[in-house]
């Protein structure tokens, strides 16, 4: 306190001073219409400059938020689109939910392997088990192999175990999409008959023969026709549609009657 006293007894003149101004400055402002406007608008922008700062860096450390958000409604509007329905009957009426999709983020991923995987962050306690296949906004992704509490493991489409039913979508032919090791971005097409032919930049998607993909999921674009002589098939090289290594968040997909069509196609089989 004595301190404080001293210092006040030392600067006196100085801090009247100042109060004084701000006095005065006070006084102008009140009973001038101009100097008012002028300081309310400067005081404004001030306050605005500041507030615009903060919410730009409120919504950047927000974006993790936000693109879980995004995330988990385009996995709801993949549930609601029509390939997720079981078609009754030819007039397209839907009945029951046959896939249901589930958004889940890449934590782990490689690429430069013969045999690629990656692990993601939702496990048992979401409804995850294998073989589901793995989707995301681009296109095919892997599927399932195992699944932990609160993480699953996924072979990438980049594996040497890894064989995609799949068909050319201008003529409906199936095919097989496999990756042979030369390159992340490109895929293989086996098993083209030989009077089929296909062009550069002709669409591959999923067949939907298998209890893993809905039909009509995309995988990507012929590359380059590979024709061999006295083959019955051909192959071609074929540019993915996903980019397999700028994969974020992904969708995992559900298909809910699998368990049913799996045991009639035992029931099938022992006939």
């Amino acid at each position: 306190m004595r301190h404080l006293l001293a210092f006040l007894l030392k600067h006196y003149f100085i801090l009247l001073f100042i109060l004084l101004e701000v006095f005065a400055f006070l006084l102008i402002i009140n009973n001038n219409n101009y100097q008012n406007s002028v300081i309310l608008n400067s005081t404004n922008h001030l306050t605005g400059s500041i507030l615009n700062t903060y919410n730009t860096a409120f919504e950047y450390f927000s974006l993790k938020y936000v693109n879980n958000e995004l995330a988990e409604e385009n996995a709801r509007l993949h549930s609601l689109s029509e390939k997720s329905f079981l078609r009754t009957d030819t007039t397209f009426c839907y009945k029951d939910t046959l896939y249901k999709f589930i958004s889940a983020k890449v934590i782990n991923n490689s690429t430069n392997k013969r045999n690629n995987y990656m692990m993601l962050n939702k496990g048992t306690k979401h409804g995850i088990k294998a073989d589901m296949g793995v989707i995301c906004s681009n296109g095919i992704v892997g599927i399932v192999t195992s699944a932990s509490v609160n993480f699953c493991s996924v072979m990438s489409v980049l594996h040497e175990n890894s064989k995609i039913s799949a068909k050319i979508k201008k003529n409906n032919q199936l095919v097989n999409v496999v990756w042979n090791n030369i390159d992340y971005k490109i895929g293989t097409i086996e098993d083209i008959p030989t009077q089929i032919y296909i062009h550069y930049g002709d669409t591959i998607i999923t067949s939907g023969h298998s209890f893993i993909f809905p039909e009509g999921i995309l995988i990507g674009t012929v590359k380059n026709y590979l024709t061999e002589k006295g083959e019955s098939m051909n192959n071609a090289l074929i540019d993915f549609s996903t980019d397999f290594n700028n994969l974020h968040y992904v969708y995992i997909i559900d298909n809910i009657m699998k368990d049913e069509q799996l045991n009639l196609e035992e029931v099938i089989e022992y006939e």
